[in-house]
């Protein structure tokens, strides 16, 4: 069993993806907390990357496909936004 607790701006630190099948509790800043799968976190974490990519002009895989200087490549997330009704 994996605990997590979720900081005061709503986000849980996750910088990879958890086993599919592992119970997951997620204890919220309110006091409440939610049993969850790793498959339904692993899908919030997904999301989380996709919506990181797309803000950023990024390809599927992270790249940029525009010219650009050399740069930090700083395309790995590490916190996730989650909130209670995550598992239902």
């Amino acid at each position: 069993m994996i605990k997590l607790q979720q900081d005061t701006e709503g986000f849980i630190r996750m910088t990879r993806h958890f086993p599919a099948g592992a119970p997951i509790i997620i204890g919220f800043a309110d006091g409440s907390s939610e049993e969850c799968t790793g498959r339904q976190l692993n899908a919030a974490y997904d999301a989380a990357v996709a919506e990181y990519r797309t803000q950023n002009h990024l390809d599927a895989k992270g790249f940029s496909r525009s010219p650009r200087k050399r740069t930090d490549a700083g395309i790995k997330i590490e916190f996730v936004r989650v909130q209670p009704g995550l598992a239902g």
